[in-house]
Parts: structure tokens; C-alpha cells; sequence
């Protein structure tokens, strides 16, 4: 199969909402968010070089390149996400009839719920850098753009929110309970801090551009 990034959006749509287990939510959510942060290096681009802007213009050509990083760091996660997650769909249909089967199984179940949270993380520390881009120009980028700039932040906002879910509902099924508090304790820091940026980007846009003002 091609990689995300090589495939066009309707053949990734398709597969999406057919019965193969992968891509799923973790996959999705990184296209998304890859969105959301196209959209922020787009109102960059438009501000390049622009006289108005001449006081952020050193920023400015730092941060395209950055946004192009984060764009295709987040397509080969999504390849990664659906990689992952082959060990542990093998895991579920290992036999469990005996002991030592039932012993063996929960074995390879953790150490594949353990692969499989890994993407997803990786994921949402992506979309936070992209969060952090989108919202630095949000402030610094040309006005005529402005609302692009609060819709890659809303998307990113939705991105990390859906990937999240990906590490909760994997978690649930882990044993080693000190692992997984860890674990979450990242992950919701990450949704926390990255969600109350992104939505304070949107709602700095929307309160700029609203008439009458909000």
C-alpha cells in the first residue's frame, strides 16, 4: 500500500471507512493536524515579504521551513500509527484456552499495547509543535489571513484531541499500572496545554475579526 503521503485524499478516505483495521484514529489524526499546520504555514507564506510586515519578516522566514518539518513528520507518523498497531490486532487472536496460553497472551497484549501508544504520542507532541507554530502566527502573520491562521488552530485543537483517545483507550487494557499512569499523566498534560493554546489562538482570531466585536 503507499504511504499517506502518497495517496490521494479520496483513496485515503476509502480505506479509512472500509473494514481494514488501519489506517484508524491515530492515522486520521495526524492528516488532519497535518492540515491545521498547512493552513498556518500558509498565512506565513503570504506574509513573506511583504513591506507591512518587514518588522517580522527574520521570524517569518524561520518559521516556514519549521512548518514544513512538522507537516512531514506528521504523514510518516501516520504510516508509523498503522504499523503499530499490527503486533497488538495479532495479539487479540492469540489462543487462550490454557493456562500457559492466557499467560503468554497478556504478555505479548502489554508489550503491544505498549507499541501501539507510541505513535499517537509521538503524534500529539507533533501537533503541539504545530499548535505552537500556528499560534506564534496567528499574531505575527498578515491580517488577510488571520482567519486561516484560527482554523489550522481549531483543527490542530480537534487533531489532539481525537489522537488522545488512541493512548486512553490502549491504556485501559494495560497491567503494569505504574507504566500507564505515567504514561497518562504525559498525555493529558500534552491535551491540557496544547488544547488551552490552540483554543485561545482561535479565540484571539475570532474576537479580531467578528463584527460587531464580541
Amino acid at each position: 500500500m503507499d504511504t499517506v503521503a502518497e495517496m490521494r485524499l479520496d483513496a485515503f478516505s476509502d480505506v479509512l471507512s472500509s473494514k481494514a483495521p488501519v489506517p484508524g484514529g491515530g492515522g486520521a489524526s495526524a492528516v488532519v493536524a497535518t492540515v491545521g499546520a498547512s493552513l498556518g504555514q500558509m498565512v506565513a507564506s503570504l506574509t513573506l515579504g511583504k513591506k507591512k510586515y518587514a518588522d517580522v519578516q527574520g521570524r517569518i522566514e524561520e518559521l516556514i521551513p519549521r512548518f514544513e518539518t512538522v507537516r512531514a513528520e506528521l504523514l510518516a507518523l501516520a504510516d508509523e500509527d498503522a504499523k503499530a498497531f499490527e503486533p497488538l490486532s495479532k495479539a487479540y487472536g492469540l489462543p487462550k484456552e490454557t493456562e500457559e496460553e492466557r499467560a503468554h497472551k497478556a504478555e505479548v497484549m502489554e508489550a503491544a499495547l505498549r507499541t501501539a501508544c507510541k505513535p499517537p504520542f509521538k503524534i500529539m507532541e507533533k501537533i503541539c509543535e504545530a499548535i505552537d507554530l500556528v499560534d506564534e502566527v496567528s499574531q505575527i502573520g498578515t491580517k488577510i489571513a488571520i482567519s486561516d491562521a484560527g482554523a489550522g488552530a481549531t483543527i490542530l485543537s480537534a487533531a489532539l484531541r481525537a489522537v488522545s483517545l488512541n493512548i486512553f483507550i490502549n491504556a485501559k487494557s494495560m497491567k503494569d499500572r505504574e507504566y500507564t499512569e505515567e504514561l497518562l499523566s504525559r498525555t493529558q498534560e500534552m491535551l491540557d496545554e496544547g488544547c488551552r493554546k490552540a483554543d485561545n489562538a482561535y479565540l484571539r482570531v475570532e474576537r479580531g475579526i467578528r463584527w460587531p466585536s464580541k
